[in-house]
């Protein structure tokens, strides 16, 4: 079985198309499973400036249909053109996923270096997988793996102690551009329910800040705020509230979006200035919001270029953990691959001394003497499979753990057996297909009660 990935960020591509592509995640990892047999297991990672697809696949050779079934799989759920959805991906193989993931999962390659948010996020996309039966043993042992050395990271370096996140400096942004930064006295509507809004809202209230409304169109305010506190909106309800606001957050990623034009007919006569904070992929804001008069509009590429260079210190510090974690990890996996071969070899042994004791039994009963020889050859036998097992963990280590199968079945016409492929028939989960359709440019201040089409995180 052999790791690999296809890996969509906002170092290589514009976060447009990172978000195209990000429509077509829902169904991707239980389609790609059942329409291909190259592809073994797979997970999902989207979050606002990535999308990432890990996989498995029986054997190196299956690593390029895999990836051409995935692709072809999104360019059908998305619409765009598969040769535009090749290109966007770069392809890892092997030790270079491990340390991507964990680099990632640990945010040393996030816009904001250290963020908190994505170490969440890589735990949410395995349980997600999990649910939907498309994640293979050895993808949760990768990602299981991911979440440790976040933790590592997170409790040995100074980027755990800084607490950054794209929604904290996002708020340290909104505080410099503010007339008064005091957040106690700011008025501030969040768009969405998701991940990013509940650590929006609890970034606000270390910010002092007791005025916060939650409008989603999916109808889910009104639960979101019992737990977190703040005021639900409606559709009726939120023209007033953003009329209101000093600051409005977006981190939705509905169907619908607030337009230039209805935010400057609700706000007409708003004598107070606003900060307009777009933190979904997809976009909560229109654009041309920035280019209203009182409107300052943030995105995420705003909080890409505002985010703090860390330390050297503290980055050289946190690559090592993830390289030696990676490493530690591909060393075990190698190792875990010769399992089944080591697990043949021992019934195929076991085997053989079952049938030589029968012939003992039948010649002399259960006695003393076939008591004694029957210890005499399992002894016998555990000493012979010793130098085959620790050889076939040094093997495994170098990479040759092919050369040691290939061993067995030539000298004992031994066939070693693998694993079964993952199965997402059982899959529980109703998938909502409005996913897998484009982001109409309808208003969401003139409208109501509309679909979340997907959550930023």
């Amino acid at each position: 079985m052999v790791l690999f990935s296809l890996v969509a960020t906002h170092a290589d591509i514009d976060l447009e198309t990172v978000a195209l592509l990000s429509t077509g995640a829902s169904e991707l990892a239980t389609s790609a499973l059942a329409g291909s047999p190259a592809v073994a297991g797979a997970i999902v990672l989207a979050t606002c400036n990535r999308f990432e697809i890990y996989g498995e696949a029986p054997r190196p050779d299956d690593v390029a249909e895999a990836r051409a079934a995935l692709i072809a799989q999104l360019s059908g759920s998305t619409g765009l053109n598969e040769q535009l959805v090749a290109s966007s991906f770069n392809t890892r193989t092997g030790p270079d996923v491990t340390k991507h993931l964990f680099s990632v999962s640990s945010g040393l390659d996030s816009a904001v270096v250290g963020e908190r948010e994505i170490a969440g996020q890589v735990r949410r996309a395995l349980i997600t997988a999990q649910h939907e039966g498309t994640a293979s043993s050895g993808l949760i042992r990768l990602f299981q793996a991911a979440s440790k050395t976040a933790k590592d990271v997170g409790a040995q370096t100074a980027l755990g102690a800084r607490g950054l996140s794209v929604v904290s400096v996002a708020l340290d942004l909104a505080t410099e551009l503010s007339v008064d930064p005091d957040w106690s006295s700011k008025k501030v509507v969040v768009f969405g329910t998701g991940a990013y809004a509940g650590a929006t809202m609890s970034l606000l209230r270390e910010r002092g800040c007791t005025d916060v409304s939650v409008y989603s169109s999916s109808g889910r305010a009104a639960g979101f705020v019992d737990t977190r506190g703040g005021t639900a909106l409606d559709g009726e309800t939120l023209p007033a509230a953003v009329a209101a606001a000093d600051v409005m957050i977006g981190c939705s990623g509905a169907d619908t979006r607030v337009e230039a034009a209805e935010l400057a007919r609700v706000r007409a006569d708003s004598p107070q200035p606003l900060i307009a904070i777009d933190l979904a992929l997809t976009h909560d804001f229109d654009p041309a919001v920035g280019t209203l008069d009182g409107v300052e509009l943030l995105t995420l590429e705003s909080v890409r270029l505002a985010a703090p260079q860390e330390q050297a210190e503290s980055l050289a510090q946190a690559s090592s953990i993830v390289a030696g974690a990676a490493s530690v990890f591909e060393q075990e996996r190698e190792a875990r691959s010769v399992d089944s071969a080591i697990v043949a070899l021992r019934r195929h042994t076991m085997n053989v001394l079952d049938t030589e004791m029968e012939k003992v039994r039948a010649r002399h009963g259960c006695t003393a003497a076939a008591e004694e020889v029957e210890f005499a050859l399992r002894r016998m036998v555990k000493q012979l499979l010793h130098v085959p097992t620790v050889r076939a963990r040094e093997l495994a280590a170098n990479g040759q753990q092919e050369d040691y199968v290939a061993a067995l079945e030539a000298l004992y016409g031994i066939t070693v057996e693998q694993p079964a492929k993952v199965s997402g028939a059982g899959c529980p989960v109703v998938h909502d297909t409005a996913a897998n359709t484009a982001v109409p440019n309808a208003g969401v201040l003139n409208s109501a009660g509309a679909e979340t089409r997907r959550h930023t995180a």
